[in-house]
């Protein structure tokens, strides 16, 4: 465990404050994976005495994944569905989410059964703990774990997260890692959001990191998808991760001291 804000842990200070957690899950056809996911994790939150809502945001699917929500939102109390009313697009349909979430934090989850429950409970726990303001999931350092894991894109993820890595002088090593858990304040104070689509997942992150929020690095197991196929495509959104890291780097070169925080 790791945290890179001083690259040194967080030191916890008195009793852990219990958080409610809002988890957002973006689903477009997603309607072979939603029901155990959610199940699986409403499971798990409630043994380990959350206090969470799933918030799930149906990206314009096609395959009757509405019909199948409402009908969950009979058997899950906490599930709360809506509906991405911008253009398609995993950032949209994130942003959508964070809108009606109403946590104290908020986790990004993917439908798609690639994130563990587990996992979501130790983040939570550590970020109570510790009293950071973000968790970080890494799958690319020690207790973290890929299973299946495409070759090419695991060669392209490695890459890119290097580049952005040398790029911003972090240690952090799985950037491009959706899996994370942010304080409301952290939502809130890395608006405006530019991301409509995967590259999201790295706005989110290195605005939290230039914008001198405190995180902790947690490794996480990913797990490739049981049936479907991935939303992500490599080709389209090289240009879009280019774009936002070009951007994030600007912010960091031009805003120097201006976020800095009070311990």
């Amino acid at each position: 465990m790791q945290t890179v804000a001083t690259d040194e842990p967080a030191q916890a200070v008195g009793r852990p404050v219990a958080l409610r957690v809002s988890v957002v899950i973006p689903a477009r056809d997603e309607s072979g994976h939603l029901p155990q996911t959610l199940r699986d994790l409403d499971r798990e939150l409630s043994a380990a005495g959350i206090d969470h809502q799933l918030v799930v945001v149906d990206d314009h699917s096609t395959d009757g994944s509405p019909e199948l929500l409402r009908a969950l939102s009979t058997e899950l109390p906490h599930l709360v569905v809506v509906t991405n009313d911008r253009l398609p697009g995993f950032g949209n349909t994130v942003v959508r989410g964070l809108d009606a979430s109403d946590g104290d934090a908020v986790a990004i989850f993917m439908a798609d059964g690639s994130d563990l429950p587990s996992d979501l409970v130790r983040f939570i726990r550590t970020m109570e703990e510790q009293r950071v303001d973000c968790v970080f999931g890494t799958r690319f350092s020690q207790g973290g774990k890929v299973l299946d894991y495409p070759l090419p894109k695991l060669v392209l993820n490695r890459l890119a997260n290097n580049v952005i890595r040398i790029l911003f002088g972090i240690r952090y090593n799985d950037v491009t890692n959706a899996f994370k858990l942010y304080r409301r304040h952290v939502i809130e104070g890395a608006r405006p959001f530019l991301s409509h689509h995967f590259n999201l997942t790295v706005e989110l992150p290195l605005k939290s990191i230039i914008r001198g929020y405190s995180y902790v690095v947690v490794p996480n197991t990913w797990v490739n998808r049981s049936e479907g196929i991935s939303k992500f495509q490599v080709k389209e959104m090289g240009s879009r991760y280019v774009f936002i890291v070009l951007y994030c780097l600007l912010e960091s070169w031009l805003s120097r001291g201006d976020y800095r925080r009070s311990p």
